[in-house]
């Protein structure tokens, strides 16, 4: 069955009209839904730069922290890349748990790493995003670039607008996020765009693989 969505999504890659681009849209959604409906734990997606490399102390801290949450009775769940996501992965991988990629094609990225054990291919950023936050219980947003800031600011969104139940968002590494966070409470808020109870009560911050295990396994059931 898989190998047949695989070839609906191939064969409609040659038509270009809008119209028939809605069932490509459509066949990456099946496949997402039925690939992670299969899932049997409660996931937590890790975000953050897929330029971090292996010697890096943010690496190492997403490595440990995603086996640390898998012992804790979590599934792991990141963008399948290198860097931060790779990293998670193998945590996930090597610790014995679910882990997920859900790799999206890009023309300089490199392909799916290779400690993932379930995937979802995707060529639509939507799709993709809208996988990571039906099948996420919780955010880990680790230092990264401006693809990080793209989900970190989907998540606020939807959760500050009750268009999605109400999920932990954490920023790992105080010094890192400290700025952003700083603008937001002082421009942001300044300007009255944004209430600062909302920051406080969306926005939780770790500095340690076991501040965020214990955060979230304070906080979701498993």
């Amino acid at each position: 069955m898989s190998e047949i969505r695989h070839n609906i999504i191939d064969d409609l890659s040659s038509l270009t009209t809008e119209s028939w681009r809605t069932f490509r849209i459509m066949a990456e959604m099946v496949e997402g839904f039925d690939t992670l409906n299969r899932l049997d734990a409660s996931c937590i997606s890790i975000f953050g730069s897929a330029r971090a490399t292996p010697d890096s102390r943010h690496y190492k801290d997403a490595e440990r922290m995603a086996a640390d949450l898998v012992r804790a009775g979590f599934g792991i769940i990141t963008g399948g890349g290198p860097g931060i996501m790779e990293a998670a992965n193998k945590g996930a991988h090597e610790a014995g748990g679910v882990s997920v990629g859900l790799h999206i094609h890009l023309p300089q990225e490199q392909g799916c790493n290779q400690y993932v054990t379930t995937r979802c291919n995707f060529r639509y950023f939507f799709v993709r995003k809208l996988m990571f936050v039906k099948y996420a219980m919780a955010y880990v947003v680790m230092p990264g670039g401006m693809g990080t800031i793209d989900e970190l600011s989907e998540a606020f969104v939807l959760a500050q607008t009750g268009r999605t139940r109400p999920f932990p968002i954490i920023l790992y590494d105080s010094a890192y996020w400290g700025g952003l966070l700083e603008w937001m409470r002082s421009s942001m808020t300044g300007e009255a765009f944004i209430l600062e109870k909302e920051i406080d009560r969306l926005i939780t911050v770790c500095d340690t693989p076991e501040e965020v295990v214990s955060h979230l396994s304070r906080i979701i059931v498993v």
